[in-house]
């Protein structure tokens, strides 16, 4: 016997992943794990019984559901289940997943489509972040088709713009956690940084690299990752959040200068293999790095602060670019939104099955998620 769950599957941004109605999934975190894990076939490095595609960027769940928040159309929690391991971790959001958050609230009727543009505010539960989506939907549908390309995605598609309105200090409360612009670990400089994701940041240099390595270049170096770690878990704990042994915050960047005009240059990490184009909320981070004066990203990005700017990060596939709105009345100036152009595409729509036994024991179907569960 299996258990069937209305379920929707959509590339969003240079990720794909299952998204689900929040009243579909069980209330009981132990339950709704084994859920996702089953319906990604996880444990296994090839989730050969499941819908997971071997990657992390591919083994991505989105839960929503209406939101009870004034102003707020849906809350968007995400889990990034893993490959090769029992786990399932809610610490960080997605930004790439969120691109197909807007699209997906349209679909299934919580937000009803306007004529031409829909926009879609979301609240990201795991971090608490406030972002407004705008979708295109002429004739009231939905629109994937378009002219919008994003590095990471062949082809092209419709924009999707996603306007992050409160990013700053989205785990800790402050976008500078340990209250310094650099700290060191390990003999190691680092900006540890806090904006829509938190990230530790580094020059590739003193780290052994250029800053250039493709992916899989950085993935095949082992002893890399065995010097990266320790530092990544003692910038965990310097940023208020404790043992990170099994969490996947804070997210190690490496930083160079640009070499194809963009700002800076950026490998990011998941933690524990390098991201082969860029995550939309580090994104974020680095780029509000980049525009504080004594900060690691400064140093490579040399921008004087403006109202208004754009800041590209180069990456092993392209580039990912964040337009900034700044606060300058602040010192040193605050962003107060950035925002970033994705796409998205509808897959396929129906149900997943899981084992039956998958979610008995434990918790109920149909009870709704419960914020930060």
């Amino acid at each position: 016997m299996q258990t069937a769950i209305p379920a929707i599957m959509m590339r969003g941004g240079t990720s794909r992943g299952l998204y689900f109605a929040a009243d579909a999934v069980p209330g009981d975190p132990g339950a709704r794990d084994r859920m996702l894990l089953a319906a990604m076939g996880s444990p296994d490095p090839r989730q050969i019984d499941g819908l997971g595609g071997a990657t992390t960027l591919t083994s991505k769940v989105a839960i929503v559901g209406p939101s009870a928040e004034d102003g707020i159309d849906v809350d968007y929690f995400f889990c990034q289940v893993s490959v090769a391991e029992a786990l399932v971790d809610t610490g960080p959001t997605c930004g790439n997943i969120l691109a197909g958050v807007g699209p997906y609230a349209i679909e299934t009727g919580l937000v009803p489509a306007q004529d031409g543009e829909t926009r879609v505010r979301m609240r990201l539960v795991n971090t608490g972040d406030l972002v407004e989506a705008v979708i295109q939907t002429p004739g009231g549908h939905v629109e994937y088709a378009g002219d919008a390309a994003i590095d990471g995605v062949p082809g092209t598609a419709a924009p999707v713009i996603l306007n992050f309105m409160d990013c700053l200090g989205s785990k800790t409360g402050k976008l500078f956690p340990t209250g310094n612009l650099v700290d060191e670990i390990d003999g190691i400089e680092v900006t540890l940084a806090d904006a829509a994701m938190p990230v530790m940041m580094m020059r590739a240099e003193a780290m052994g690299k250029t800053g250039y390595e493709t992916a899989a270049e950085l993935d095949a170096d082992t002893e890399f990752f065995a010097r990266l770690e320790p530092i990544r878990r003692k910038a965990g704990e310097m940023m208020g959040f404790g043992d990170v042994a099994d969490m996947v915050i804070p997210k190690p960047v490496l930083l160079a200068p640009p070499r194809h005009g963009g700002t800076l240059s950026s490998r990011y990490f998941t933690p524990h293999a390098t991201h082969e184009a860029h995550a939309v909320t580090g994104g974020v981070c680095v780029a509000c790095a980049a525009v504080t004066p004594g900060t690691l990203a400064h140093d490579y990005a040399g921008v004087t602060a403006e109202e208004k700017m754009q800041i590209t990060i180069e990456h092993p596939t392209g580039a990912i670019d964040l337009a900034l709105e700044l606060d300058l009345a602040k010192s040193p100036a605050e962003v107060t939104s950035a925002g970033i152009l994705r796409t998205a595409r509808l897959l396929f729509q129906g149900s997943i099955l899981v084992p039956a036994g998958t979610l008995e024991g434990t918790g109920e179907a149909g009870k709704k998620i419960a914020v930060g569960a």
